[in-house]
Formats: C-alpha cells, structure tokens, sequence
C-alpha cells in the first residue's frame, strides 16, 4: 500500500514593497551616506540616488544585506577566512519595516549589535578625518630616538604623534619625559613592546599612512559582520594577529593568555567550532609538508633522539612524535573539529612567548597556560579534577578526556587588527597575513559591483 505524501507547504514568497514618496525621501536620505559611515566604500563621493521604487528597493536590500551579513560574495572568500556569515534575507523585514512606517528603525538595526562594532565605527569616522585632513608625514628613517635626543626627526615625532595622541604637545625639539610617555602609549596601541624608543618597529608602526588605517579598520568591520547575531556567553577567542587566547564565561573575559599563531605562509585560518575533548600526553602525527621539507632531510638519528617514530614504508611513511617531554604538542592538546586540522596545544618551548610578536606556528595555536585552561574546562566533571589530571599525565601515556555536553566550549580564531580601547582610542596590530589590505580591496570591488546592479 503507497502511502499518500502530505502536501508540501507553499513557500511564502514576499514581494517587493510599494514605498510611498515620503518613505522614498526618508530612505533616500538613510541611504545617502550609510554605506560610507559602514564602511562599505572608501571613496566619500556622492552616490547617485536609486531612480524609482524597484532600484530604491534593490538599493534598500543591497545596504542591508552588506552591513547585517558582510559585503562579500561567497566566491570572495579565501579558504583559510572559514568564518561564514549565515544566510540572512532582508526582505520580509523591510517589507515588515515599510507596512508599520518604521524604515528608521529597520535601519538601525541592521549592523552588528557588538560594542566592538560600533567602536571601530567611531574610529573609522575620526581616521577619514584624519585622511582627508592630509593624514600625517613620514618620519624620516635614523638612529632610535629616546630620552635626551633633539632636533628636526624628533620635532617630527611630536607632530607625528599628536594627530592620534591630544595629550602631545606638537611643537618643540626635545625628547623629554612627557615625550617618552607618548611614545610609550603609542607603542601600546599598536601592540609593541612598550620600552619609550622610537626604533625600527615604532617607526614603521607610525609610518602606515592614514588611507591604510582606514582601510584597515574596513575590514575588521567586516569580519564582525561574518559572527553570529549573538556570541555564546561562554566562548574562548584568539586573536590570531596580536597572538593572545581570551577566555569568556557570561560574556565577560575571566582568563587571557599569550598565544604563538602561523607565521605568515603557515596562516592560523579563521574559523568558529566547539572544542569537545582535551587530549593528555598528545603524539604529534606531523603533517606530511612539514615530514618531507623539515624533519626527514635531517636524517633517522635526529628522529630517534627527538623521539620521532617513522610509520610505513616508502611513499607511505609518515612521521609520529611520541608523548613525552620533548613533544611539539607538550602535554595537552584540545580538540575541536575544523577542515584545517589545526587546535589549541601545550609546548615544551616557552621563549617565544616573552616576544611581543608571536607568529611562529605552522598554523596550530600554542598557549602559554594550557594547564590551568584545561582544569577551568574540567572543573565541572568530578572525574577530572586537578589531582586527577596530575595523575593521568604523570603515566605518560596518551589520554582523551571527553568534555561532558553542557562543558564543551565553542572557539572562534578571529583575526582583530584594529580595535577601539574603553577610552576610545584606536588601536592597531600589524596585519601579517597581509588581509586587511586583500579584504579592504574586496569590500569595495564588490560595494562598486552591487551598486550598478542596484540601479
């Protein structure tokens, strides 16, 4: 006996809304400038408007598309940006929005509802004015400048530093203390080591012209535009350009530690999971790039003394590190599924750490504190206390230690390069991978494309 299939339900199709001549001003005048004040388009000129209700809507749809779920296409994405925006259609609320007469707040509600949002917004309004005021001048390359240097270079510095800094007095030839304290700030903001000379790093941290600040701060706001509606308030980030893992529960930060990410050609990717098992005493199965130009050329007798074990024979053979001491992944690894095959890991080398730039991974993250990570995500499941963890990592032997469901924690890899402080000031990091220039660039092809397929 055939069974009689229920009926399909009909997919509700909304069709595009007739806008009256007063919601039409109103939008226009909505429209005039948010995609420049968003950050979809570097270039401040007057846009021409949408000539009549079918291109004014496809405009409407276009903005709120790029500002709620990013700018990008799907085809625009790089393999290693695993961060996706979910699928997001405008229409039903706009349609929604022009039936009730609340176009204004449809519109306000479309950016990402995140504080970090709306700071890098702020700032990218005060760097175009910085842009279109000139920016600033390079300062000429020299010996480090610090406490007790004088002349031209230094009178430079402080113009130089003024422009972001209101605390600086521009004029004057001497590096005096209250100098030094600005550049001490400087170097803050952008992640250098806070030591008050002004070296090589410094220099060429304050020579980035003001065009590619704001570029810069382009696409960080678009990368928040990629991140779910609402962050899990229990979540762990990494910020894989300043290298530091920050641990939330509530939605406040409770932990924060150094991190060691890809170095530029071994990019830490950016992705969103959920790490659902730790792993005590991890071998290292050494992936077959890293096998075949780093560790086979130096022959079996360094294998053996780094406790490296060959598996297989011929074009078959791979490379396992076994648990112990002198493992690359240390003592504890956490796992959390992605299609990159990178996670969070423990190391037995600890120098990096105490360097202020840190990409020196082949892509995985190392921590700098994985022990005291993994009893804040065990401390709920009585069979895995701190005692306990001692004891199975004092076996030596290889361990996986499930998270219980409601313990499992989602992880985001996220690449922050720019960032408002609480006080509003801007703050940037270097941009290793070379994205946010590669990003900026893709925003506005795209912003450019859609803008003549609105009309």
């Amino acid at each position: 006996m055939v069974q009689a299939v229920p009926p399909v339900a009909p997919v509700q199709i909304v069709p595009p809304p007739t806008i009256s001549a007063a919601q039409a001003a109103q939008l226009n005048q909505l429209l005039a400038d948010a995609g420049y004040a968003q950050g979809l388009r570097h270039d401040g000129t007057a846009q021409p408007r949408p000539d009549g209700n079918d291109a004014l809507v496809r405009a409407a749809l276009d903005y709120a598309r790029a500002v709620h779920a990013g700018r990008l296409d799907t085809s625009d994405f790089q393999q290693d940006w695993g961060l996706r925006p979910a699928a997001y259609d405008p229409l039903p609320a706009f349609a929604d929005a022009v039936k009730r007469d609340r176009l204004p707040q449809w519109f306000r509600g479309l950016p990402p509802p995140y504080s970090g949002y709306d700071g890098l917004q702020k700032g990218l309004a005060a760097y175009r004015k910085i842009e279109a005021s000139g920016g600033w001048a390079a300062l000429p390359a020299g010996p480090d400048l610090a406490l007790g240097a004088s002349g031209p270079r230094v009178a430079a510095l402080r113009q130089r530093l003024a422009v972001e800094d209101s605390e600086v007095v521009a004029t004057g030839t001497k590096f005096d203390a209250e100098l030094k304290d600005a550049v001490v700030r400087a170097q803050r903001r952008y992640g250098l080591n806070p030591t008050g000379v002004v070296s090589t790093g410094t220099l060429g941290a304050l020579n980035v012209p003001a065009a590619d600040r704001v570029r810069q701060i382009m696409a960080n706001m678009e990368r928040w535009r990629w991140l779910p509606a609402e962050l899990p308030a229990k979540r762990i980030q990494v910020n894989i350009a300043a290298a530091v893992l920050t641990v939330f529960e509530g939605d406040a930060p409770i932990a924060s530690m150094k991190a060691v990410t890809g170095r530029p050609g071994n990019e830490t990717p950016m992705l969103q999971s959920r790490i659902h098992s730790i792993v005590l005493n991890p071998p290292w199965n050494v992936p077959a790039g890293i096998a075949a130009k780093e560790l086979f050329p130096k022959g079996t007798a360094y294998l053996a003394r780094n406790n490296y074990k060959i598996i297989g024979t011929g074009a078959g053979r791979r490379i396992q590190q076994q648990p112990g001491p002198k493992s690359a992944l240390g003592l504890y690894k956490f796992d959390f599924d992605n299609p990159y095959a990178v996670y969070l890991h423990d190391t037995p080398s600890q120098s990096t750490f105490s360097s202020f730039s840190r990409l020196a991974s082949h892509g995985c993250v190392r921590l700098e504190k994985p022990g005291p990570l993994a009893q804040l995500l065990l401390r709920n499941d009585p069979a895995w206390q701190p005692d306990e963890i001692q004891t199975a990592l004092s076996t030596g032997k290889t361990q996986r230690v499930q998270l219980q469901p409601q313990d499992q924690v989602h992880v985001y890899l996220l690449y922050w390069t720019a960032f408002a402080s609480a006080n509003g000031a801007m703050n940037f990091r270097g941009d290793p991978y070379g994205w946010d220039k590669t990003l900026a660039a893709k925003i506005e092809r795209r912003s450019a494309i859609t803008a003549v397929a609105a009309r």
